[in-house]
């Protein structure tokens, strides 16, 4: 079976993670929303041509990360569910970096709760990315928030429920 929540660098199957929530709390008919994200590897940014990117993590505390953010969406939308996904390595042009499905018997829960990952993932999860672009190379994007900071977890639901 899919872990619900994991980091690798095998490409991401957004359908196996949607069928091991579905299967995880065996609630098969009382969903009545999936709502899923993938985040892709887009061919540029800051007006540079990308080449592609690679994604590095620390896996212990990104699942750890991931974790606190299924926690946080429970108490927040208790009847939503979580799966997330991370992809590390060099991933080319239109790639998945990052799969999220949530579940939900109602599809403000489901689409508030996958909103609130991606936006926490990027706020606590170590996970960075250099961008490769013609001419050269940069790091550009990593955790910024303390998990505890109440007021980035705000921001996220503001962004999540907009």
């Amino acid at each position: 079976m899919t872990a619900l929540l994991a980091i690798g660098d095998e490409p991401l199957e957004l359908a196996g993670i949607v069928a091991a929530l579905a299967e995880s709390e065996g609630r098969s008919g009382q969903d009545g929303a999936i709502v899923t994200f993938l985040g892709l590897v887009r061919n540029h940014n800051l007006g540079r041509s990308v080449r592609y990117l690679e994604y590095e993590a620390y896996e212990p505390l990104a699942l750890k990360a991931f974790e606190r953010i299924a926690r946080e969406i429970a108490a927040r939308w208790p009847s939503a569910r979580l799966a997330l996904h991370h992809r590390v390595g060099k991933l080319e042009i239109g790639e998945a970096s990052v799969a999220i499905a949530t579940r939900s018997p109602h599809r403000g829960d489901a689409y508030a709760a996958c909103r609130y990952a991606i936006e926490r993932v990027k706020q606590i999860a170590p996970i960075w990315k250099r961008e490769f672009f013609d001419g050269g190379d940069v790091w550009i994007e990593g955790a910024t928030a303390n998990p505890d900071d109440e007021q980035a977890r705000q921001e996220a639901v503001r962004l999540a429920c907009a």
